[in-house]
């Protein structure tokens, strides 16, 4: 119901990019670039300057881009209110989610959710923790999960459930057959890491820090940028890693890899974030409250497991 032009404007003034718009809106780049030139011959003047393949909002942009979102803030608002009376649950939820989380915990989370609210639209973006608290800063999703602490005190951060971290190895090595690794040990072999920015490798980081360690200290060898590539390059006798414990069932079911504890032992929250100040439909505060309800079954399983 919103003008369409004024919505295309406002993701392309919130990115900075015509093909990050067209990515986000699920338009092809042609068509977000037609509906911003509508918008720009209707007030008969340039919202953005284009230069060296960079975009920025001229002051009139800046001037459209300051109503455009009270506008459609406001049109989100009187959608959801008119809905909450009617009883519907509907509009499109975008979530954000780290690779660990996306991979693992995240599926069954959205099915459930699906079928108790099909007329919900859910989409789905993935980047490490960091990437996600990027795109909940910059309005690009509504709730992001994430497995690392948060920084910005300007997000809502609320945690979950734990999780355990434990040392992986190929059932050869000479790792396996213990119960417990110290996390001095590590440095002895060599060290199969997450990139920077993710999650896992921010929480190990901080880990060997309260551990009189560092990052430096380990032999690392490769950097991947998923649990899946770690577990394939410890498979093959690459070095050792540390993982999310959830993330293995398969793997010690087949015998592909060995799980061992790690001394002292390393948890970490999966929090999920949102804006303080953003408006919530009707659909994210469901959302919500059903992920609440679900992280509260969680810590109760582990407590009794």
């Amino acid at each position: 119901m919103a003008d369409r032009r004024l919505q295309v404007f406002n993701t392309v003034a919130r990115l900075l990019s015509f093909t990050k718009a067209a990515d986000s809106l699920h338009m092809t780049q042609p068509a977000v670039t037609f509906q911003v030139r509508q918008l720009e011959e209707y007030f008969n003047t340039r919202l953005f300057d284009r230069t060296h393949n960079k975009i920025s909002l001229t002051d009139v942009g800046k001037k459209v881009f300051t109503y455009s979102e009270q506008i459609l803030g406001l049109y989100r608002e009187m959608d959801n209110d008119i809905r909450t009376l009617t009883g519907e649950i509907i509009g499109v939820l975008v979530i954000g989610a780290s690779t660990t989380v996306a991979e693992y915990m995240l599926p069954r989370l959205l099915g459930e959710f699906q079928e108790l609210y099909p007329d919900v639209k859910l989409r789905l973006r993935v980047s490490n923790s960091l990437g996600v608290v990027h795109m909940v800063e910059n309005n690009d999703i509504d709730i992001g999960l994430v497995e690392s602490p948060v920084g910005n005190k300007s997000l809502v951060v609320e945690d979950c459930w734990q999780d355990n971290l434990v040392v992986i190895v190929a059932p050869n090595h000479p790792l396996a057959e213990k119960e417990s690794v110290h996390v001095s040990e590590l440095k002895d072999y060599p060290f199969v890491s997450r990139e920077e920015g993710s999650g896992t490798r921010c929480v190990l980081s901080d880990y060997l820090e309260e551990n009189d360690m560092s990052m430096t200290e380990l032999n690392l060898s490769m950097e991947f940028g998923s649990p899946e590539a770690i577990k394939n390059a410890v498979e093959s006798g690459l070095g050792v890693s540390v993982v999310s414990e959830t993330t293995l069932a398969k793997e010690l079911q087949l015998n592909t890899l060995r799980s061992v504890k790690i001394d002292p032992p390393l948890h970490r929250p999966f929090s999920l974030v949102h804006q303080r100040q953003k408006f919530r439909i009707r659909a994210m505060q469901e959302f919500l409250n059903f992920a609440h309800e679900r992280c509260n079954i969680l810590k109760k399983e582990t407590e009794t497991a």
